[in-house]
C-alpha cells in the first residue's frame, strides 16, 4: 500500500513540474501579448537548456527583444531556439524576419553576409510549414529584391506568388499585386488588388491601402465606409478613416471624431496603437490650423512611442 501511495505520489510530482514548466511559457505568451515585456522576461530567463521548454522560452526572449528593436539580441535567442528545437517553423521565420530587419540599416559587406542566411531560415520555414505564407512572402520580397547573384529572381518570385495561391487566392492576388507596385506598374497592381478583394471581401483594406498611396482618397473612403456599414463595431476600420482623412486632409471632423473614438477602444498588439492615433489626430488639428491642440496631442504621441519619426516632423512644424 505504501509502495503504491509512493508511486502516485512520484506520478503527480512529475506530472506537476510538466504543467508548471508549460504553464511558464503560456504565462509568460499572455504577458508578451499584453507588452508585459519585463515581467515575461522575468518568467523566462531562468528557464535552462537542459529544461524541455528552452527553446520555447528562447523564441519568446527573441519576440520580446525584437519588439523592443534590439535585433542582435533578438537574433540570438532566434538562433538559440532554432538550435534547441530546428523543427518548428516559426522560430525559422522570426529568424529570417530578424536578419532581414538587421540587414536594413547594415552595411554592405553585412548584407551579403545576411543575405544566405535570411534566405535559408525562410526556406527551412516552409519546408517544415508548406502552408507558412508569412515565409513565403517574406521570400518573395527577397526575390524581388537581392540581386541575381545573391539569388534575386524575378521568376522565383513569381512561382513562389502562385504557390501562395495554391494556399490563398487572395494572399497571392495581393502578393502579386505589391511586386507589380513595387516595379511602380499601377494599373497591374491595381487588378491583382481588385482580384484579391473579389477572392475575399475582408481583404478590402488592402486595396483601400492602394487607393490612398495613389492618392485616389474617395474610392479609398467609399470601400472603408463600405467595410464599417457590414460591421459597425470594426475599430481597425474607424481607425482606417481617421487616418485617411489626416492623410489626406478631407472629412477633417469626420477623422477627428473617428480617432477619438478610436481612443476609447483598447487595441490589440497587431492593431494600430493609441501613439498612432494621438500622431494622426495631432495631423489633423495641424491641417485645420489649431497648432496648440496639434502641438499637445504631438507630444502626446511621442511620450508613448518616441519612434514615431512622423511625430517627431510634425511636432517641429507646429513648435516654429
Amino acid at each position: 500500500m505504501n509502495r503504491l501511495f509512493f508511486f502516485l505520489l512520484i506520478l503527480l510530482f512529475a506530472g506537476y513540474m510538466t504543467t508548471t514548466a508549460q504553464s511558464k511559457i503560456d504565462q509568460a505568451k499572455g504577458l508578451y501579448e499584453a507588452k508585459k515585456y519585463e515581467e515575461a522576461k522575468r518568467l523566462l530567463s531562468p528557464i535552462e537548456d537542459d529544461n524541455k521548454d528552452y527553446a520555447a522560452a528562447r523564441y519568446w526572449l527573441g519576440r520580446i527583444a525584437f519588439d523592443q528593436e534590439k535585433y542582435d539580441d533578438a537574433s540570438d535567442f532566434f538562433e538559440e531556439a532554432t538550435d534547441a528545437e530546428e523543427k518548428v517553423a516559426d522560430y525559422w521565420n522570426w529568424l529570417g524576419n530578424t536578419y532581414g530587419t538587421i540587414a536594413q540599416d547594415a552595411n554592405t559587406l553585412k548584407q551579403g553576409m545576411l543575405a544566405p542566411k535570411m534566405r535559408n531560415a525562410w526556406e527551412k520555414a516552409i519546408a517544415l510549414d508548406p502552408k507558412n505564407i508569412d515565409a513565403r512572402k517574406s521570400l518573395i520580397q527577397y526575390y524581388t529584391q537581392a540581386p541575381g547573384f545573391m539569388g534575386g529572381s524575378r521568376e522565383k518570385a513569381v512561382e513562389m506568388v502562385n504557390q501562395i495561391k495554391k494556399i490563398n487566392v487572395a494572399q497571392g492576388h495581393l502578393a502579386m499585386g505589391n511586386i507589380w507596385y513595387r516595379e511602380k506598374k499601377y494599373a497591374e497592381a491595381e487588378k491583382e488588388y481588385l482580384a484579391m478583394v473579389k477572392a475575399d471581401p475582408t481583404f478590402q483594406s488592402g486595396l483601400a491601402n492602394f487607393y490612398t498611396n495613389q492618392k485616389q482618397y474617395d474610392k479609398a473612403f467609399a470601400l472603408y465606409e463600405e467595410s464599417l456599414r457590414a460591421k459597425p463595431d470594426d475599430f481597425l476600420m474607424i481607425y482606417q478613416l481617421g487616418r485617411l482623412s489626416a492623410v489626406s486632409g478631407q472629412r477633417l471632423e469626420q477623422g477627428e471624431t473617428y480617432l477619438k473614438k478610436y481612443l476609447t477602444y483598447t487595441p490589440a498588439k497587431n492593431e494600430p496603437s493609441h501613439a498612432g492615433a494621438h500622431m494622426r489626430l495631432a495631423q489633423i488639428y495641424e491641417k485645420k490650423g489649431n497648432k496648440g491642440e496639434a502641438k499637445k496631442m504631438f507630444e502626446t504621441a511621442l511620450k508613448m512611442d518616441n519612434s514615431l519619426k512622423e511625430a517627431k516632423e510634425g511636432l517641429e512644424r507646429v513648435s516654429k
